[in-house]
């Protein structure tokens, strides 16, 4: 596709988009397998990640069967960018969601979601079950919910310089710096076989931007980099740092609803990733199966054929006619 920026032309394998206006915003949407029409999976980028971070997921599960549909979600790429941090709550996140299956005119779908695609995916399941028929999570596992909103508890235990806190209670500070050196940003968290090392005092985010030297090995192909960084830099990264920004609202949101996630589901970890598995997973979702794969963050990207052959199996026993 062509990337962003006059001079700017980046390649790389991937359905072309179309605008689709949905819960009153515009989603740049991606799709294969429409022949597949029927077994819609619809696939949920995190931060700061694109549709384009599940290139190699797309053509697998067109392979197999499926309608694949990957929206960039608002704050990214083409969709919408709203101003109005409160437009990224998870009420709006999992209404786009929704209403892009009544665009589609599914009833419901399996849903696949990566960091703060899992999130969202793990809220649209609690608000709008009957529109997810099975989950597929990589990396974030469900939250359990708590007395005290996430913030809160985050900044007293993680300190004011965690990165959710530094993005809740300095705003505008983060999104300045990751916007002054895009590229070197993306390229610096974009790695994999990190060596260990103990966490550092500041503002991680800050840090990476800032970096002269990348750790570990590259994630991301030059021309891949070069998507994402053109991309970024035309959008910025406020929208999907209001993600963020609306992390105790959510947790307000979602007060009175019931927790327990009863879809089927799979949990996808990497076992050297820095976000830890949930020890109380299957008390929320006791439906579920758990696979863990030896990569960081990353996961569909560091391991694309392990990641899709775990997605491809499971579908595969949850229903034979897969």
């Amino acid at each position: 596709m062509t990337g962003f920026g006059p001079h700017h032309v980046v390649m790389i394998d991937f359905p072309e988009p179309t605008v689709v206006s949905v819960n009153g915003v515009e989603l740049e949407v991606f799709e294969a397998g429409r022949e597949n029409a029927g077994r819609p999976i619809v696939l949920c980028h995190g931060w700061p990640e694109l549709a384009q971070s599940w290139r190699h997921q797309v053509p697998a599960l067109a392979a197999a069967g499926h309608h694949v549909i990957v929206p960039n979600q608002r704050g990214y790429g083409r969709s919408s960018r709203p101003d109005d941090v409160t437009a990224y709550d998870i009420a709006h996140l999992s209404g786009d969601l929704v209403a892009l299956l009544d665009h589609y005119g599914y009833a419901d779908a399996t849903f696949v979601g990566h960091d703060w695609g899992a999130f969202v995916v793990w809220g649209l399941a609690l608000l709008h079950p009957g529109r997810v028929n099975a989950v597929i999570n990589l990396s974030l596992p469900y939250q359990e919910r708590g007395e005290r909103p996430w913030i809160e508890v985050m900044e007293e235990f993680l300190g004011g310089d965690f990165y959710f806190v530094h993005f809740n209670r300095q705003p505008g500070v983060a999104d300045a710096v990751l916007d002054a050196n895009t590229s070197r940003f993306l390229r610096n968290l974009y790695r994999k076989n990190l060596p260990p090392a103990p966490p550092q005092p500041g503002m991680v985010m800050i840090d990476l931007a800032r970096a002269e030297t990348p750790l570990g090995e590259p994630v991301l192909s030059d021309d891949e980099l070069d998507l994402f960084a053109a991309t970024f830099a035309s959008t910025g990264f406020t929208g999907g740092i209001n993600w963020y920004r609306n992390l105790d609202r959510n947790w307000r949101l979602l007060a009175g609803v019931d927790p327990v996630i009863a879809q089927p589901a799979l949990m996808i970890y990497g076992d050297r990733d820095t976000i830890a598995p949930s020890e109380r997973l299957a008390t929320f979702v006791p439906d579920v199966e758990v696979v863990t794969l030896d990569c960081g963050h990353w996961i569909p990207q560091e391991r694309p054929a392990e990641t899709n052959a775990a997605i491809l199996s499971w579908l595969g026993r949850r229903s034979p006619s897969y």
